[in-house]
């Protein structure tokens, strides 16, 4: 499960979807309504959050958001009418480990959407969240080099 603290606009299509899909799937975690994934690291910002529906709802709704400029049909009945204007922060540190780790999915998977990427150094976070200073995130499992 990776829930991207990217901006959805860096995601390419089969991203964007599986974005979708695994918030979706977080959202029913959080909800308790699935066995699987209750202790995944992705989840643990929003299970501190003080409304954790709330939350993932505010994310996802970014998501959708995103979905429908590009002319998707998600189904927007899948998440909540409730939002939170009480943001996560996230540090650019992780923004850029991830903007990395996308950069390399991309880079074959959808070559003309890793040229895009490829000079943007400091990429903006999902609305949900308000870029702060620091290393990455405690609960980002970092693959080794």
């Amino acid at each position: 499960m990776r829930l991207w603290s990217l901006h959805p606009k860096y995601l390419d299509s089969k991203g964007l979807v599986a974005l979708w899909r695994e918030g979706l799937l977080a959202r029913k975690v959080l909800l308790g309504k699935t066995k699987g994934y209750k202790n995944h690291p992705q989840l643990i910002r929003f299970k501190n959050h003080k409304n954790p529906i709330n939350a993932i709802d505010t994310y996802l709704i970014n998501v959708y958001l995103e979905s429908k400029l590009r002319n998707y049909h998600f189904n927007r009945s899948k998440i909540g009418n409730k939002f939170t204007e009480e943001l996560l922060d996230v540090t650019e540190t992780q923004l850029i480990y991830e903007l990395e780790h996308l950069r390399i999915k991309l880079e074959t998977r959808d070559h003309d959407r890793y040229l895009e990427l490829k000079n943007i150094t400091i990429p903006d976070p999902n609305p949900f969240f308000i870029m702060v200073d620091g290393d990455i995130e405690t609960w980002e499992i970092q693959k080794e080099s």
